[in-house]
């Protein structure tokens, strides 16, 4: 499916952007572990976080769903039953890679696969501490890669040194830690995102902070309990209407209720270091998670900054836009650090320096990340989401500032994070 960008003058007006896919999928699972009904509001109703849903039903855990709200009766850790069908995440690696945590601690044999894309991806990242933890896990490459066989139970306590930061490793150790004999604690080399500790907090389980920062947890845990789960808007959907506000010749462009984690807010320091401008307001709190409303002006031309490796943790979702952002800057932007998204929907390094290339965007591609030369506008022309919906959105963007119109293939991948986002771009700069 193609989509065609016309060149826009302005970006204003309101809008609000779906729920965050990442807090979708984690309030799924602890609500299914409760033993009670539990209300979410704001559910992303997209492909990614339905798999998540799906699965869970499969493993005997009833939903009633009505587009972003989701009433979940809660079933108790103890009362997941053995599926009697293969588990399909899709193409969600958040999907795949949390079950395996949660499959691990229970009695029974389950099949976890996805689609094409996602079985190329590592999962031997989570399958070790899980292993060790005494999970059995086999798969295609010895348990490197999906579809994998899980017979989980009896899992024992683990220290857990991360070799990377990731919140997706710590999640699934997380999971099963849960339920494990003994105290796990997890250490990580940096910061990643920490919704899975705060929601834990949120369903009443005891987390405990070490004095070297590491994350404990004293197993196994009877019961999770709580009520609702408010999710905000996804901040890493609301960063295409970001750059697209901060880009623009003219105009001002407010987003409400979105959620402002501090290990997720990395594009919108960079940004401002780059001379957007950008306000956050009416700031507050959604079940844990910091939540506020992003006005963001245009009319001011960025300037090129670099990006260090400490701080793609905070923005690894980000780094398609924020490549689009540095094509229309000032000066050179230098992304480091950034190998991990070589492992992505796509390589998205790659993608990102092939497809805004075909833009006219001077852009070098690196081992672990990208050198872009700004310009003040470049030519536009058609390029291909590689199946990718970051990539797909972060060109549209970059389309709405060339000198011509853009054509983009693949778009339907949208559908994966953010459905409704072409016509939302479309209302604001009308």
């Amino acid at each position: 499916m193609q989509m065609k960008i016309e060149p826009a003058e302005h970006c204003r007006g309101a809008l609000s952007v779906p729920g965050d896919k990442s807090i979708s999928h984690r309030a799924i699972i602890l609500a299914s572990l409760t033993e009670q009904e539990v209300e979410i509001e704001g559910f992303l109703d997209a492909e990614d976080p339905r798999s998540t849903l799906v699965c869970m039903q499969a493993l005997g855990v009833k939903m009633e769903q009505q587009g972003t709200f989701v009433r979940v009766h809660g079933a108790g850790i103890n009362g997941l039953k053995e599926p009697s069908t293969i588990l399909d995440a899709g193409n969600s690696g958040t999907t795949a890679r949390l079950l395996m945590g949660l499959l691990a601690g229970r009695p029974f044999y389950a099949v976890l696969t996805g689609d094409r894309s996602l079985r190329k991806r590592p999962m031997a990242r989570v399958t070790g501490p899980l292993k060790k933890m005494g999970a059995s896990i086999d798969g295609r490459e010895n348990g490197r890669l999906l579809p994998l066989s899980i017979r989980g139970g009896d899992l024992a306590s683990l220290t857990f040194h991360s070799p990377v930061a990731s919140a997706q490793v710590k999640s699934a150790v997380l999971l099963a830690a849960l339920q494990a004999r003994g105290s796990t604690a997890i250490t990580e080399p940096g910061v990643s995102r920490d919704h899975t500790e705060r929601m834990l907090l949120h369903f009443g389980v005891p987390l405990q902070w070490g004095k070297q920062g590491e994350i404990i947890l004293e197993g196994p845990v009877k019961s999770l309990t709580a009520e609702q789960v408010k999710v905000p808007g996804d901040v890493s959907s609301a960063a295409f209407f970001v750059v697209a506000g901060a880009l623009a010749p003219a105009g001002e462009l407010l987003i409400h209720e979105v959620g402002l984690n501090p290990t997720r807010t990395g594009l919108l320091h960079v940004l401002s270091r780059m001379g957007a401008q950008i306000t956050l307001l009416n700031q507050r709190k959604y079940s844990g998670e910091p939540v506020g409303d992003i006005l963001v002006r245009g009319g001011k031309r960025l300037v090129g900054v670099d990006v260090t490796a400490e701080m793609i943790p905070r923005l690894i979702d980000e780094i398609p836009v924020l490549a689009v952002a540095a094509a229309y800057a000032r000066g050179t932007t230098r992304i480091q650090g950034a190998g991990e998204l070589r492992v992505k929907e796509s390589d998205r390094l790659h993608a990102l320096s092939q497809e805004l290339g075909k833009l006219g965007a001077r852009i070098e591609e690196m081992p672990d990340g990208l050198s872009i030369q700004g310009s003040r506008r470049i030519p536009g022309g058609s390029g291909s989401s590689h199946g990718d919906h970051r990539i797909a959105m972060a060109l549209a963007v970059a389309g709405l500032f060339a000198e011509k119109e853009t054509i983009i293939d693949g778009v339907e991948s949208v559908q994966v994070s953010f459905p409704g986002f072409f016509d939302r771009l479309k209302e604001i700069t009308c």
